[in-house]
């Protein structure tokens, strides 16, 4: 998979397609481990361990193909970052958890353990491949290294983990990263952005009117984007992890430049053909053919 970024001296180790769900080598671990509740993105109540009703013998799901119809948006939404087949493959060598349901448990349990990892592993990839980050792209690349070598642990090991901890260190690089990004991202504006407004990370923007808004270098992190109208806005170079998007409206919005955004962000937001992305992310399926 590529990257919409300009290659730098640093190559990123993992590559982004192995950091995505591969449906066909796992053991439909997200439909067994993780619990959810009925909801506008679930239809029913599952608790964790518990198999969905929708998941057959052979770990497909019975209802694949109309997954949003039937309520069940969040399935389609998801995405495990490579996690699961991970898990189903190379930390429990093959073995699933029908037969051997005596390491159900424990897989269930390593699962969301490996997704962290793996999703930390899609932003140092990316920030390796940002030019504006060079100062530290030693320090990335070593923070990928340790993060590659705990992912590939045993079941016991991953389990002891101080996860929140691994995760502080390797958030203090992206924080860097984005200053660095953002800052070039300002510089080339050439002095429109001190007439912009600007966010701050976590900023409430729930269903906020943002329509053709300059947001270039924006630091929206954790932000809070859900049904916010976002239609032809300039989103280049800003820091996009942990935005919650779901039912943004991002028709003929440009996306491209922007740091940090994944596949599940994209999933649960709107958009159009003439919605602009990273090269590295793919346009979902349910949104719209026709532009603004």
């Amino acid at each position: 998979m590529s990257d919409n970024h300009e290659k730098s001296s640093s190559t990123p180790h993992k590559s982004r397609v192995s950091l995505q769900g591969d449906c066909e080598n796992c053991f439909g671990l997200c439909c067994v481990a993780l619990p959810y509740a009925a909801s506008a993105d679930f239809a029913i109540d599952k608790d964790a361990g518990c198999p969905c009703p929708n998941l057959q013998s052979d770990y497909r799901c019975g209802i694949h193909d109309s997954l949003r119809q039937r309520g069940f948006r969040g399935c389609t939404v998801y995405d495990c970052f490579g996690a699961g087949q991970k898990v189903s493959q190379i930390t429990f060598g093959g073995r699933d958890w029908r037969g051997a349901p005596e390491s159900a448990k424990l897989m269930f349990e390593v699962f969301p353990i490996m997704r962290q990892l793996h999703e930390l592993l899609w932003y140092l990839n990316e920030a390796l491949t940002l030019p504006s980050a060079s100062p530290i792209h030693g320090e990335l690349a070593q923070a990928l290294d340790e993060t590659e070598r705990l992912t590939d642990l045993d079941s016991g090991s991953i389990m002891e983990l101080d996860i929140a901890a691994h995760r502080a260190k390797v958030n203090d690089l992206l924080l860097r990263t984005s200053e660095l990004v953002r800052a070039e991202a300002i510089r080339s504006q050439k002095g429109s952005a001190s007439r912009r407004k600007t966010y701050g990370r976590g900023a409430d923007l729930i269903g906020a009117k943002l329509r053709g808004a300059d947001l270039r270098g924006a630091n929206l992190r954790g932000a809070y984007l859900i049904a916010a109208d976002l239609r032809g806005a300039d989103l280049r170079g800003a820091d996009l992890i942990g935005a919650d998007l779901r039912d943004a409206d991002l028709r003929g919005a440009d996306l491209t430049g922007s740091i940090f955004l994944t596949q599940p962000q994209l999933n649960s937001a709107k958009g159009d053909a003439d919605t602009r992305l990273p090269k590295s992310l793919t346009r979902p399926a349910h949104w719209s053919s026709s532009g603004r």
